[in-house]
């Protein structure tokens, strides 16, 4: 079981820092340095940002819920 969370919580933190990657800069920062801020926000969010966020939330959530396990894991066994 062990083993099993340890696997877990190496792919979820893999693709949780994937998505955040992917996401756009909110402007001013490291993101203006590639290009970030040349890019001209229409207003609102799109379809795609809106389950990219959605998709980042449900990783984060099972993130955490392998870190939790996992320390509970160690610390009762």
């Amino acid at each position: 079981m062990e083993i099993v969370l340890q696997v877990l919580l190496v792919l979820t933190s893999l693709t949780m820092i994937l998505l955040v990657l992917l996401h756009k800069g909110r402007g001013g920062g490291l993101s203006d340095m590639f290009g970030g801020g040349m890019s001209s926000s229409l207003g609102g969010s799109s379809v795609a940002e809106k389950n990219l966020d959605r998709f980042t939330v449900a990783v984060g959530v099972l993130w955490f819920a392998s870190v939790i396990a996992l320390g509970l894991l160690t610390a009762y066994s």
